[in-house]
């Protein structure tokens, strides 16, 4: 059943289904406030989603569900969460304009991450991993944003203008043209 590559439920889906619930559980400590366990999170989910695609190679689990799955929990734990992290952090003593034009910011980052994603799938083939990732992929735009909350945290840089001007530029990067090499 777990290495059954036509088992919605082997082995790689197993791991990616808990990257997904690492990062949907991990959003529910970033609106109670606890950034702390929810990055303790993203990190598992993050080994979790090097570890599905490793599985699924090592064992010919690949498959397009499994493709497709991956996109999704990419979704959660690369794009949506860390963007509630910062989105949360930066502006937990910000006006409501402030809130708003932010907002406004990390949903675009959201709809960036998405077209990303499905951008990766239309062209992604079971089984195979391109040397090159066009654009940056939503594991290094998450740590990107993660890189910007500890400037925020450590009290580096306070400005949530400059965080998103900083955002909009990772989100540009997503869909760009950008190589980035295939670790």
């Amino acid at each position: 059943m777990l290495f059954d590559k036509d088992n919605r439920f082997n082995l790689a889906n197993l791991i990616t289904f808990g990257n997904i619930a690492c990062g949907t559980i991990a959003i529910h400590f970033i609106v109670h406030g606890d950034f702390f366990t929810a990055i303790i999170l993203a990190w598992i989910a993050g080994a979790l989603d090097i570890a599905d695609g490793k599985v699924a190679r090592k064992y010919n689990l690949s498959t397009e569900f499994g493709i497709q799955v991956d996109s999704y929990a990419d979704f959660i734990s690369f794009v949506v969460m860390p963007s509630f992290l910062l989105y949360y952090a930066i502006t937990a003593e910000s006006s409501g304009l402030t809130e708003s034009i932010l907002g406004a910011i990390f949903i675009f980052y959201i709809v960036s991450g998405l077209r990303r994603l499905i951008e990766f799938n239309i062209k992604s083939e079971e089984g195979t991993v391109t040397k090159y990732f066009e654009g940056v992929p939503t594991p290094l735009g998450a740590i990107l944003l993660w890189v910007l909350y500890l400037l925020f945290a450590y009290g580096l840089v306070l400005n949530p203008y400059i965080f998103g001007v900083l955002v909009m530029v990772i989100a540009w990067s997503l869909n760009s043209k950008m190589k980035i090499r295939h670790p």
